[in-house]
């Protein structure tokens, strides 16, 4: 029987993923398309209305990603809750993408995602 020796591989930045995925011996012109998916990143957001929670967690859901939201918040009992929004770096960019497309409030936090993401290296 082979042994495939399993084993975990730290990756928290673009940099180490172009590396990681290099050493695989994979095609040069797929390393810039796979990196991104390699970076999982975990963002908080807080103070968001409850009816553009829904939107950014049906948005994320839709593109392979996940956003923790309040328990109450699809009963929108409350004005405003917190958000964990979980997923890769092409998630992200894609949710951004997408938020982008929607009414203003959603636009403005595409454009802080943005900002937050536009150092990740």
């Amino acid at each position: 029987m082979t042994d495939y020796s399993p084993t975990f591989v730290e990756i928290k930045t673009l940099k180490d993923a172009k590396k990681e995925i290099q050493k695989i011996g994979s095609d040069p012109q797929s390393i810039s398309i796979m990196a991104p998916k390699a970076v999982s990143k975990n963002i908080k957001l807080k103070n968001v209305t409850l009816q553009d929670a829904i939107i950014i967690k049906q948005d994320m859901l839709s593109i392979g990603g996940e956003v923790a939201v309040p328990r109450n918040t699809f009963e929108l009992s409350d004005k405003t809750g917190h958000l964990l929004i979980m997923g890769n770096l092409k998630q992200l960019y894609d949710l951004i993408e997408k938020l982008d497309r929607h009414y203003p409030r959603l636009k403005n936090i595409a454009k802080e995602l943005a900002k937050l993401l536009k150092d990740v290296k």
